[in-house]
C-alpha cells in the first residue's frame, strides 16, 4: 500500500489521458450541444470577437465544442482536433474577456492549459488514433 501512494510512477499513464480525454471533451461536447440547441438564442448573444461575423463565429464555436470536443474524446486526430478549442479558448480569454477579473475567467483558462496538456500527451493507447495508427505499423513490421 505505501508502494501505491509514494511511487513517483505513474499508476498507468495511458489510463490518465483517456480519462482526462473523456472529462474534457465530454464537457466541450455538453457546451457545445447547448449552443447548437439553442442556436436563435446564442446568435443573439454572440458578439463578433474576431471580425468574422457573428453567424460564422458562432458555427465555429460549435463545430470546435462539440465536433471536435468528440474527436478528442475518442481519440481521433486528437492532437489536430484540439487545435480549434485551443483558438476558442485564446479568442475568449485573450479577447472576449480581457478585462474582466481573473476569478471570472479561471476555468477558460484551465481549459486553455489543458489544451496544451492533451497535445503534448496526444490520445495515448485507448483511443482510435492507437487503433488505426498502430495496426498500419504492425502491417509494415510484418
Amino acid at each position: 500500500m505505501k508502494n501505491l501512494f509514494f511511487n513517483y510512477r505513474s499508476l498507468h499513464t495511458d489510463l490518465g489521458i483517456l480519462l482526462l480525454r473523456l472529462i474534457f471533451g465530454g464537457m466541450f461536447m455538453y457546451v457545445g450541444y447547448l449552443k447548437i440547441s439553442a442556436y436563435k438564442q446564442m446568435l443573439s448573444m454572440m458578439g463578433d470577437p474576431i471580425g468574422i461575423g457573428t453567424e460564422l463565429s458562432l458555427v465555429l464555436v460549435i463545430f470546435a465544442e462539440l465536433f471536435c470536443g468528440f474527436f478528442v474524446a475518442i481519440g481521433f486526430l486528437t492532437r489536430l482536433t484540439i487545435i480549434p478549442i485551443l483558438i476558442v479558448m485564446i479568442v475568449v480569454l485573450f479577447v472576449v474577456h480581457i478585462k474582466d477579473q481573473f476569478v471570472m475567467i479561471q476555468l477558460p483558462f484551465v481549459y486553455w492549459l489543458l489544451c496544451f496538456v492533451i497535445f503534448i500527451f496526444g490520445s495515448g493507447k485507448f483511443s482510435v488514433d492507437y487503433l488505426l495508427f498502430n495496426r498500419k505499423n504492425r502491417i509494415k513490421e510484418n
